[in-house]
């Protein structure tokens, strides 16, 4: 493989067939299924040589580096693949080398645009702040390679911003608030405020939370943490089965002050409960808060019950079991208490039930690839189960739990 890549112009004037564009897609292609390769043949369960052949068909088109990449998608989430291999060959740590220099350079473009939008006023969107395709996502892949990078404090002051700035629209929205619905079978009149890891003010929270936990720090740091968390306390709902938050909420529940919904959603590390109390865990270690890291604990216990797993239906990372497992499992190394830790074994168990539904080979049509939603998000956690270690490729620190 040569360390220089091919990269799509600024301008978009090359078009990417449909096998390019899922060949460099974390989310649901390429990029996830030879991330899997990697942590197998680095935990002992698979070959170098396949892993080696995967990433092959990953780096050998055109990587796009336009406005819309991300570290799900584009220069990105292949830069983030690659820095798992730099140590095996000098090659790879090469190519890596040069992807980062165009994901600092998209960092830089896509900063400018931002403040752009919030001079001239006007919403925010997914695309331009959350873990997929927006900001969030590329400082959680800058704080673990370029952690004392311009364009990374950049990326946290962008984050401070959205949460401790109301939105120019309106004083009373908060700065990540969007226009668009969440869902386009899922309309929110006047937009909405979304509460989860991926889209999200989970997302903005964990990010800066990582970040001063590692010691990058930018003014206002830890007054954007407090903001986020006095969101999340301000909309916290008590229920039988423990505390919960809503998926988001629109304009008329925030005037009303409280959800439409009277129960919570599923767990998940998405959007549910899990991801968030994983959040406010981060955030409580990052400001060495004792009382809010046992809340956040107790609610993530609360949320790992028989009866809240019974509701979850799905094998993948994104708002199946793999993606609960996973972060319960990042959070019982961090807990006070050993609850977490205790119910890891039943997770695991249930990892193992739901994955032949989708089947632990990552191989297979497109539908049932990537990392989100495929085999290869629910092979990568139960890696973590079989061998009760970290990941060794550090594959979920792009899920902005570690």
């Amino acid at each position: 493989m040569s360390a220089d890549a091919n990269f799509r112009p600024d301008t978009g004037e090359v078009t990417l067939t449909r096998d390019e564009v899922t060949g460099q897609s974390l989310a649901r292609g390429a990029v996830g299924t030879a991330l899997l390769h990697v942590e197998r043949a680095r935990t002992g369960s698979g070959r170098w040589e396949t892993a080696q052949a995967h990433i092959r068909g990953v780096v050998t088109g055109p990587v796009d580096a336009a406005e819309h990449a991300g570290l799900y998608y584009g220069a990105p989430a292949v830069a983030f693949l690659l820095h798992t291999v730099a140590d095996r060959h000098p090659r790879y740590r090469a190519a890596g080398q040069t992807l980062d220099e165009h994901v600092l350079r998209l960092t830089r473009r896509r900063l400018a645009v931002a403040a752009t939008r919030i001079d001239r006023g006007g919403f925010a969107t997914f695309g331009e702040y959350d873990l997929f395709y927006g900001l969030t996502g590329i400082g959680a892949l800058l704080l673990h390679h370029h952690p004392d990078s311009d364009e990374l404090a950049g990326i946290l002051r962008y984050a401070v911003t959205l949460a401790t700035r109301p939105c120019s629209e309106d004083d009373e929205l908060p700065g990540w608030w969007v226009a668009h619905d969440p869902d386009e079978i899922l309309p929110t009149p006047g937009g909405h405020a979304n509460f989860g890891m991926a889209h999200g003010a989970a997302g903005l929270l964990s990010l800066l939370a990582l970040a001063t936990l590692r010691g990058t720090v930018v003014d206002d740091q830890h007054e954007a943490i407090a903001a986020l968390t006095a969101w999340f306390d301000r909309w916290r709902q008590d229920g039988p089965d423990g505390p919960w938050w809503p998926q988001w909420i629109t304009r008329e529940e925030l005037r009303a002050g409280c959800p439409a919904h009277t129960h919570p959603g599923r767990p998940s590390w998405c959007y549910g409960t899990v991801g968030i109390a994983r959040a406010q865990q981060l955030a409580a270690l990052a400001t060495d808060d004792p009382r809010r890291r046992h809340a956040a604990e107790d609610t993530l216990a609360a949320g790992l019950t028989d009866t809240q797993l019974d509701r979850i239906t799905e094998p993948g990372l994104c708002h199946g079991i793999a993606g609960v497992y996973q972060t319960a499992y990042r959070a019982s190394h961090d807990a006070l208490g050993p609850a977490l830790a205790r119910r890891l074994p039943v997770l695991a168990a249930r990892l193992a039930r739901h994955a032949p539904s989708t089947g632990d080979d990552p191989e297979g049509d497109d539908a049932a690839a990537g990392l989100l939603t495929g085999r290869a998000g629910t092979g990568l956690a139960l890696e973590t189960a079989r061998h009760s270690t970290p990941p060794h490729t550090g594959w979920d620190t792009c899920l902005l739990i570690a």
